[in-house]
């Protein structure tokens, strides 16, 4: 994901004149050296210093620029505080493109892994957050993006990009989930490469049949409240999983949504804890069990329960 960002925020810059990249010194390993290339007099690396990169972004967009921020998901956290009181208090055209995120920096460890990011990005107002499932679905939701006012927080990973989305053929609309297959005993809901396991998990419990329904949803605020109510009252069974601690991510955010809609059982699959080092992310993926077996269990748990 992070090698089509680089790409497509390259091929953007010709439609977007007041389009600025700035990094904090990780322009190679975000991949923003594309734009570089480019457009050399609009780029700017300020060194090893996100709360200097998040101000310098909010002074561009104050003047009329249009600044996307790249940085490593977990590092750019440092600047929680200048997101909060320059970008989003001052409701500034600030994207912040956060690459690396969840497990996908493997090798680097937990120290390097964001697992609570989506939790503190969601609670600011004003604030929008994307996560694109896979590459393809850069290369629909950035364009989409770079034309949309205010801030967005925009969640990639690293290399690991299974084809979750290459074979649909959708818009992407801000505020719209995208149903990749659509069902009415179970629904399931994620956010990122982990839908590649809810897809094989659907497919496998359709063999069973059992109807499931699988959503893809890239925008976890504004979360679309419209597919979630629908599904909760078509199904009666969510479960929902992510590359993210559950406390606060995405799961919470559909569970906030159907307590006030049409309450239904809910079972979320995501992290609890921090990260360690691996030899991929995948491996990480399956040791803390956010994949399709615990997928399973959770779909076949709640389809146990009584209507």
């Amino acid at each position: 994901m992070r090698e089509a960002f680089g790409r497509i925020i390259s091929e953007l810059g010709d439609e977007h004149k007041d389009l600025m990249v700035l990094t904090a010194d990780v322009g190679n390993s975000t991949k923003a050296v594309y734009f570089r290339e480019k457009f050399p007099n609009r780029y700017f690396n300020v060194g090893i210093s996100e709360q200097h990169l998040i101000d310098f972004a909010a002074g561009l967009a104050a003047t009329g620029k249009l600044p996307v921020v790249a940085g490593f998901a977990m590092f750019l956290m440092r600047a929680w505080e200048q997101i909060r009181n320059t970008v989003c208090r001052m409701n500034l055209n600030v994207k912040i493109v956060a690459t690396h995120s969840g497990y996908s920096d493997y090798n680097d460890g937990s120290s390097h892994q964001s697992l609570e990011d989506i939790a503190l990005m969601r609670v600011l107002p004003r604030m929008k957050v994307v996560v694109p499932a896979d590459s393809w679905e850069v290369r629909r939701s950035l364009p989409v993006i770079l034309r949309e006012p205010g801030p967005i927080y925009y969640r990639i990973g690293r290399d690991y990009s299974p084809p979750i989305t290459e074979s649909f053929k959708y818009d992407f609309k801000i505020g719209e989930a995208t149903v990749l297959k659509d069902g009415s005993d179970l629904v399931i809901i994620g956010a990122g490469v982990v839908l590649w396991d809810a897809i094989k998990v659907a497919e496998k419990l359709e063999q069973m049949n059992i109807s499931t329904a699988v959503i893809d949803m890239t925008t976890i605020k504004p979360i679309d409240e419209k597919v979630i109510e629908t599904y909760a009252r078509k199904t009666g069974r969510i479960v929902t999983i992510e590359e993210h601690n559950v406390i606060g991510g995405l799961g919470s955010a559909v569970s906030e949504v159907v307590v006030k809609k049409y309450p239904v059982p809910i079972r979320m699959v995501g992290a609890s804890d921090f990260g360690r080092s691996a030899r991929s992310q995948r491996e990480l993926l399956d040791y803390y069990k956010i994949n399709d077996k615990s997928l399973m269990n959770a779909s076949l748990e709640l389809l146990r329960l009584k209507s």
